[in-house]
């Protein structure tokens, strides 16, 4: 195989022909708000950790779900685009606050976990989004009910729990909930390229839809390795 040959193959690998130019773009817009959620959240988990002045808790959900609901009313328009872009900011950094008292917990076990999850949820982040990206378009949209009757047993499992404090059943409970949002990954990107596909532009509140999959994956994570690291402790 010549030189050629392997630059053509190279091209079809990193070209998105199935995707047109405008969702390309838009894709970039959205990953590059994701990526700047993921800062402002990081600095809302260090306001929490560090100073304390501020609590993850009832306040702080009120907080990020006030954000939301501000930006699902503010219409989408080159008008009102920073407005929405400093939004999602404060709903990022209420987010990260709320991180806060996971991230107590875990540090009390190993602070290093915390990078370790990280890490590992960027991995299974890019791994499920190239997977969404690269697959035949809506090969993975079927997968809506499937995930929707999912998150209904999670609800249930943990009603459930309230009642028996099952540690094994929380752990299932875990796992099942990282396995569910990793379907999340695969479905959200797909219906994110489709309704860009469809002329929905809205970079800002499709960004949300990605964020609160990656915040979600790394709880998730973070405290697995946490109470794992804590039964080593226990078995020494």
């Amino acid at each position: 195989m010549n030189v050629f040959d392997r630059s053509i193959k190279l091209d079809v690998l990193l070209k998105f022909s199935q995707i047109s130019q405008s969702t390309q773009l838009h894709l970039k817009n959205v990953y590059s708000s994701l990526a700047v959620c993921m800062f402002v959240a990081a600095a809302g988990s260090y306001v929490h950790v560090v100073t304390r002045l501020f609590q993850g808790g009832l306040l702080t959900l009120l907080g990020s779900l006030g954000m939301v609901v501000w930006l699902s009313m503010t219409p989408h328009n080159p008008e009102t685009e920073k407005k929405r872009l400093a939004i999602l900011a404060g709903f990022a950094f209420f987010t990260g606050v709320g991180l806060g008292p996971a991230m107590d917990f875990v540090i009390t076990i190993n602070p290093s976990i915390i990078v370790t999850a990280f890490l590992g949820t960027s991995i299974i982040f890019v791994c499920f989004t190239l997977s969404a990206l690269y697959a035949k378009r809506r090969s993975y949209l079927f997968l809506g009910g499937t995930l929707m009757s999912g998150v209904s047993i999670l609800f249930l499992v943990s009603v459930v729990n309230m009642f028996f404090g099952s540690a094994i059943l929380f752990k299932a409970h875990m796992y099942l909930g990282l396995v569910i949002m990793c379907g999340f990954v695969l479905f959200d990107t797909q219906l994110i390229i489709e309704k860009a596909e469809n002329g929905d532009k809205d970079y800002i509140w499709h960004c949300v839809d990605l964020f609160l999959d990656f915040v979600t994956i790394f709880r998730k994570l973070m405290i697995l390795l946490a109470m794992n690291e804590k039964d080593k402790k226990k078995e020494k």
